[in-house]
């Protein structure tokens, strides 16, 4: 389910102040805000459908040709998959850049890898928010592996639950 929100300019601008001072999307950071006082388990849950339906947003973004806004989103999906799965898996929350960093290694070590690629070309999306470099088959690539992590982040937390 998606909805529009019409917030004052004011309040839009201090939303996008306060994620760029923290160095991420303003998804990532309503996200946050919104999630920060539910119980761990049922927060993780919230970030992996915000995850998904920032792939979908991604793919719509792609289809119109804005590569910025689609990169920008695969970011999103990305840092709010490796949240779900700290959430879930230790009940920790993720507060910054540096600790997604940090704990996509020990998600690397539990599913593989490739998890460690993913999150790198997803962050290079986040840079081409800003930079505007990236080709279409970066943007595709990146897409690509990012569904690859949210998938397996949500059947890693489907085998915790059983």
């Amino acid at each position: 389910m998606s909805e529009t929100v019409v917030l004052p300019r004011a309040v839009v601008e201090e939303i996008a102040k306060r994620a760029s001072a923290l160095g991420v999307s303003t998804d990532e950071y309503l996200a946050d805000s919104v999630l920060r006082f539910l119980d761990p388990e049922v927060a993780s849950e919230k970030y992996l459908e915000a995850s998904l339906r920032l792939l979908q947003q991604a793919r719509e973004e792609l289809s119109k040709g804005d590569l910025r806004q689609a990169g920008e989103k695969v970011w999103g999906a990305c840092a709010l998959a490796i949240k779900a799965y700290a959430l879930a898996t230790e009940g920790r929350r993720l507060e910054s850049h540096a600790e997604l960093w940090v704990y996509k290694d020990r998600v690397a070590r539990r599913l593989g890898g490739w998890v460690r690629v993913a999150f790198m070309l997803a962050s290079s999306m986040h840079v081409n928010f800003y930079e505007g470099l990236a080709t279409r088959e970066d943007v595709e690539d990146a897409l690509r592996e990012v569904e690859r992590l949210v998938k397996a982040v949500a059947e890693a937390l489907r085998n915790l639950q059983r």
